[in-house]
C-alpha cells in the first residue's frame, strides 16, 4: 500500500536572483546618495536603516543545480519543496534546507546471517538509492538531529565548527539506509536454504535465485525506507559465502557432493560400454561367453573403465579356462 505523501511544491514569492540583486543595489546607492547630499539628520537615520534593510534582505538568494532541492520552513512551518534550477531571492526570513536529490551507492559489508536450514553465511549488498520525497526525509525520521551531531562532534567530544550541511545531512540518510538494508537482508537471506545440497529440489536458493532474489530484496527495502522517503533504484547481493567455521566441513561436503556425482556418470557410462561389448561380441559371434565368463568379463571391464588409475592388464597364455 502506497503512503500518502505531504510534500508540495513551494507556492511562495520569488524573484530572480540577478534582478533583485540589481534592485537592492540601485535602492542602496540611492539612499546612501540622499544621505551625503540633503545632509538631514532624518534622512541619514533613513538610510541607516534602509542599509540594514538591504543587508537581511541580500540574505535571501539561493542558487540550486539539477537534481538539487531546497525545503523551505518559514519559523518552523513547512511551506512546501522549491525544485526549481537556477539563482533566485526569496523571504530571508525563510529557511531553506538544502538536499541532494541525485542517486547514491551503498556498498552494504558482509554481514553473517543465518539461512534457511540455520547455517551461518556471510552475505553482502550493494544498492542504489536516492531521495524520492523531501518531506519524509526531513521531517519523518530525525535525520536533522543526527547530521547536527556529525557536524558539530568530533571523536574526541569535543566541539567543532559546523561542516557541509548538506554532507551531515546525506551521511545521516545513508546510515538509515545502511541499518534498514542490514535488517532487510536478514530477513530475506533467512528465508533460503544458501544451495540446492540444503534446500529440496527444485527450491529457491540464494546462490540459484538471482534475479529473483535480487526483486525480493529490492521490495523490502522499498518497504522499510518508504517512511524515509527513500527510494531503491537496484539491490543486487555482491557477497555469498559460508561463514569461516564451517567453511572448510562444507567444502569437503561439495567435494564429496561433487566426486559422487562424477562417480555416477562414471558408473553408468561404464556399464553402458561393457552392454555394448557383450552385445557386440555375441551379435558377429566372435567368441562364445557362458554366464560365468560373462560375469568375469564384465567384472574386467568396469575395473579397468572405473579404475583412479591406468589399468595393468594380465596375458592369459592359456586356454579360456586357465
Amino acid at each position: 500500500m502506497r503512503m500518502e505523501t505531504k510534500e508540495m511544491n513551494f507556492k511562495g514569492f520569488k524573484l530572480n536572483g540577478f534582478l533583485a540583486l540589481f534592485l537592492f543595489l540601485f535602492v542602496w546607492l540611492g539612499v546612501t546618495l540622499c544621505c551625503f547630499v540633503a545632509g538631514s539628520v532624518l534622512l541619514c537615520v533613513l538610510g541607516a536603516v534602509m542599509s540594514v534593510l538591504c543587508i537581511i534582505l541580500n540574505c535571501g538568494y539561493l542558487m540550486l543545480e539539477p537534481n538539487e532541492a531546497r525545503v523551505m520552513v518559514f519559523f518552523g512551518k513547512y511551506k512546501g519543496t522549491f525544485r526549481e534550477t537556477g539563482f533566485f531571492w526569496i523571504n530571508p526570513f525563510m529557511g531553506a534546507k538544502k538536499l541532494s536529490l541525485r542517486a547514491r551507492n551503498l556498498d552494504v559489508e558482509p554481514i553473517k546471517v543465518n539461512d534457511k536450514i540455520g547455517n551461518p553465511v556471510l552475505i553482502g549488498l550493494v544498492l542504489v538509492w536516492k531521495l524520492k520525497d523531501t518531506y519524509k526525509a526531513m521531517f519523518e525520521i530525525d535525520a536533522q538531529t543526527m547530521a547536527s551531531a556529525a557536524g558539530t562532534m568530533s571523536s574526541d567530544g569535543k566541539t567543532m565548527n559546523v561542516g557541509n550541511a548538506v554532507a551531515n545531512r546525506m551521511n545521516a540518510f545513508e546510515n538509515f539506509v545502511k541499518i534498514q538494508s542490514d535488517a532487510a537482508l536478514r530477513q530475506v537471506a533467512g528465508q533460503y536454504a544458501y544451495d540446492d545440497n540444503e534446500g529440496a529440489d527444485g527450491e529457491l536458493t540464494l546462490r540459484s535465485g538471482g534475479e529473483e532474489i535480487n526483486d525480493q530484496l529490492e521490495q523490502k527495502l522499498n518497504e522499510r525506507l518508504a517512511m524515509a522517503g527513500i527510494e531503491v533504484l537496484e539491490a543486487r547481493i555482491n557477497y555469498l559465502a559460508y561463514a569461516p567455521e564451517i567453511a572448510a566441513v562444507m567444502l569437503r561436503r561439495q567435494q564429496a557432493s561433487a566426486i559422487i556425482s562424477a562417480r555416477e556418470k562414471i558408473v553408468e557410462g561404464a556399464v553402458s560400454m561393457v552392454h555394448m561389448a557383450l552385445d557386440k561380441l555375441s551379435k558377429d559371434e566372435i567368441v562364445e561367453l557362458d554366464e560365468e565368463k560373462k560375469a568375469a568379463m564384465v567384472s574386467n571391464l568396469l575395473v579397468v573403465l572405473c579404475a583412479d588409475e591406468a589399468a595393468q592388464p594380465v596375458v592369459n597364455t592359456g586356454t579360456l579356462y586357465h
